[in-house]
């Protein structure tokens, strides 16, 4: 079994239970665009860009409005969401980060979100990294591999030496391009077992240790050491 020198983390829908707040903001900019929001049209986004959510909401409004305005509302109404109300970890996610952090396991976060967002959800939090990789720092997002290369190169592991823990398909796919090994933990949308890829109902199931990420009384296929 291969080891893991580095973990990368996701953050809408992994770390941070977010979704609920980004269908608020979104719902709010369609009501601006005289048309409705499902959640079915949220979860076509998941784990998407900024830009792509934009274009998505822009193909339903009913009233026009440019890019930039549109992008402007949903960024400022998820935001203020956040400093507002704050916004809830998902199930296992501070005891996994501490662990990773007390078996000094280099870890980053890989965020498709704006840094704007990323800065709101880190002061609230007070989640803490080694390495920040969000939106403004690619020029390719998420199913790109891009934003998993770029972090593993920032903390210095090779990308087949670093275990990425992510809930979308999107996430998934730009891990998995990367050459990362894979813990999925699915959110709105069902995300299926592969070769590399692990998956698995909560962060809960999981531990970190030195050799890596495993399941909590068995190691992860292909997972730690």
């Amino acid at each position: 079994m291969t080891g893991a020198d580095a973990v990368l983390f996701d953050m809408d829908g992994l770390l941070i239970d977010s979704e609920p707040l980004w269908l608020e903001a979104e719902t709010e900019v369609m009501a601006r665009l005289g048309a409705d929001w499902t959640t079915a049209d949220q979860a076509q986004l998941l784990g998407g860009s900024l830009k792509r959510t934009v274009r998505y909401l822009m193909g339903k409004a009913a009233r026009p409005a440019s890019p930039e305005v549109v992008a402007e509302w949903l960024m400022s109404g998820v935001g203020d969401l956040v400093r507002e109300r704050g916004v809830p970890l998902r199930p296992g996610a501070p005891e996994l980060l501490a662990e990773v952090a007390a078996a000094g396991l280099p870890h980053a976060l890989v965020t498709s979100s704006e840094r704007r967002f990323m800065d709101a959800v880190l002061a609230r939090t007070g989640l803490r990294f080694d390495v920040l990789v969000c939106a403004n720092d690619v020029s390719m997002t998420k199913p790109d591999p891009e934003p998993y290369l770029l972090a593993a190169k920032l903390l210095g592991a090779g990308p087949a030496r670093c275990v990425a823990l992510e809930d979308s398909p999107n996430g998934v796919a730009s891990a998995e391009a990367a050459g990362c090994q894979v813990i999925a933990v699915p959110s709105l949308v069902p995300i299926e077992p592969g070769p590399g890829r692990t998956v698995v109902r909560s962060l809960a199931d999981l531990r970190a240790h030195p050799g890596g990420i495993s399941l909590r009384g068995r190691l992860c296929p292909g997972l730690g050491g």
